[in-house]
């Protein structure tokens, strides 16, 4: 879908702004030779890389923890991952991610809240019990938010979004995309409408 494109933010803006407020600010694609037309130094173009993309159903995580979309997923399901990437690696902090959707540390409902927002599913962030009444009650297609009182995390694509260490070999604490775990035992399913 963005293959011969370039999406062009204005001079001064950052590329790898997070979720929404990047959607917001983005302008109309346009054609990459046009890109001189479509305000030449005063616009610079994001790299398509931030956009990767794979054949398929299912996600795939790099060996530097991003994740790239499957071809064949929603769009929705596509910027839920790519807004995800934008956080992926930063810090765990508690509350992180709550007052707002921009922070410099996550929780694990700051981090799905972040990641839905990319896809304007999310209008405000929530804490992981409010998740219980979000959505729709059972496992989505392509996305699911699994939510108890003292957790949540995501499976979007066959790939997992927690900021826990949970069934994964890395170990490592904060948002990141992992494998699916082996069991979602004590945990709500929860799914966007059509996803």
């Amino acid at each position: 879908m963005l293959a011969g494109l370039a999406l062009v933010v204005p001079s001064g803006a950052s590329a790898a702004k997070k979720g929404k407020a990047a959607q917001e600010e983005q302008v109309p694609a346009v054609q990459s030779d046009e890109s001189a037309k479509a305000g030449g130094a005063e616009f610079g173009t994001v790299d398509p890389t931030s956009f990767p993309t794979v054949p398929g159903d299912v996600a795939v995580i790099d060996e530097d923890g991003i994740a790239a979309a499957p071809e064949n997923a929603p769009d929705a399901v596509k910027r839920i991952i790519w807004a995800a990437n934008e956080i992926v690696g930063l810090p765990y902090r508690f509350g992180g991610g709550h007052g707002d959707f921009e922070d410099t540390a996550y929780d694990c409902s700051g981090t799905v809240s972040f990641a839905l927002a990319g896809a304007d599913l999310l209008r405000r962030p929530r804490d992981s019990r409010s998740f219980f009444t979000w959505g729709k009650a059972g496992r989505g297609k392509w996305v699911t938010v699994y939510t108890a009182s003292d957790h949540a995390y995501m499976t979007v694509a066959g790939i997992r979004l927690d900021t826990s260490a949970a069934d994964d070999r890395g170990g490592l604490k904060g948002p990141r995309w992992r494998p699916l775990r082996k069991s979602n035992r004590g945990f709500k399913a929860r799914r966007p409408v059509g996803l």
